[in-house]
């Protein structure tokens, strides 16, 4: 209950907001293509479903990929760089400027590479979940005391097995946290590489029906990502706490 009624003020703020909103769509009797009611867009959202989660199983598929490349890279690169100094600091300007490079000017230039399959989106959402990954991770891996490991070290264990029993899950809250932001902005690249060059997916349909004018779809769509988000992020939010208490 105490739970719950933390949620009553964001919740109190979300139905005053629909409520100005429907009453200014009807006091000022606006057209659909200008601006359509949320009671229009929750009609839309309810009788275009099925279209919509057609396009969505791909939009899911493109995030998955990409988050699960994206990670593994970011792993991959965050190790590499904690134990070899030279090439963590030579990799240091590339990992930031992954993020200072606008993704969707990298966008065209993945489709020409690629083609309009599902490609070109998976490399978009991998670029973006890398970073966070990397960077935390690294940041995870320095954050361990050094006496922490000369202990383990003065018991004999080798490399191997400092990275297993204390590095990894000393980082471990800095990678579930850096997995956290990737995976929400991984569903945000894929969108944005379908906004360029596709023929599924929820971008794709987004800009198709705003083409059409039909903007109560294109909130109904914005519905549906906003709802695919807080699913990935309260998902990962379980699995954080599996592990730390794992941990």
């Amino acid at each position: 209950m105490r739970k719950l009624a933390s949620y009553a003020p964001a919740a109190l703020v979300v139905v005053l907001l629909l409520a100005l909103w429907e009453g200014g769509c009807r006091f000022f009797r606006l057209p659909v293509y200008v601006l359509p009611a949320p009671s229009r867009v929750f009609r839309t959202f309810v009788h275009d479903l099925p279209l919509f989660l057609e396009h969505a199983a791909v939009t899911v598929q493109e995030v998955a990929l990409g988050l699960g490349i994206g990670t593994a890279l970011g792993i991959g690169v965050a190790v590499v760089a904690f134990y070899v100094r030279p090439v963590g600091q030579a990799l240091t300007p590339f990992l930031v400027g992954t993020q200072v490079v606008p993704i969707f000017a990298v966008a065209p230039l993945l489709v020409l590479w690629f083609g309009y399959g599902i490609w070109p989106k998976v490399a978009v959402a991998s670029l973006i979940t890398f970073f966070p990954v990397a960077i935390n991770l690294l940041d995870g891996l320095r954050s361990v005391r050094s006496e922490l490991l000369e202990f383990f070290q003065a018991l004999g264990a080798r490399e191997a097995k400092l990275l297993r029993l204390v590095l990894l899950p000393a980082a471990l809250p800095f990678l579930l946290s850096g997995l956290r932001v990737g995976a929400t902005l991984s569903l945000v690249g894929a969108t944005l590489g379908e906004w360029v060059g596709a023929s599924q997916g929820l971008g794709y349909l987004m800009i198709r029906e705003n083409a059409r004018l039909r903007l109560d779809r294109v909130f109904a769509i914005v519905l549906l990502l906003t709802l695919m988000g807080l699913g990935l992020f309260g998902t990962l939010g379980v699995l954080e706490r599996l592990l730390r208490r794992r941990r």
